[in-house]
């Protein structure tokens, strides 16, 4: 049976192997940045189009926020696997 922590690092590399980043040209977390990188289009109207969807605050704001704990930045670092480590560290 796997551990936590096993079943933890399958997650974090699937997420990484999805192929999204956070993008280098970032204002807050990258996550329009990432997206324009993705999808080949400009950064600005990314950014614009994320803007509108937080007038929708579930969807908006708590998918945006759900990215930046779960998407990779450029050199691969997941938010929340760091958490999760230093919280297991601390136990």
């Amino acid at each position: 049976m796997a551990t936590t922590v096993e079943c933890m690092t399958t997650i974090f590399n699937a997420l990484r192997s999805i192929g999204f980043q956070r993008g280098p040209r970032r204002l807050v977390a990258g996550i329009g940045g990432g997206l324009a990188e993705k999808f080949g289009l400009d950064v600005w109207l990314v950014r614009v189009l994320l803007l509108v969807s937080f007038l929708l605050p579930v969807l908006g704001l708590g998918a945006y926020l759900v990215a930046w704990i779960l998407l990779p930045w450029q050199d691969g670092r997941i938010p929340l696997e760091r958490a999760v480590a230093r919280a297991s560290a601390r136990s």
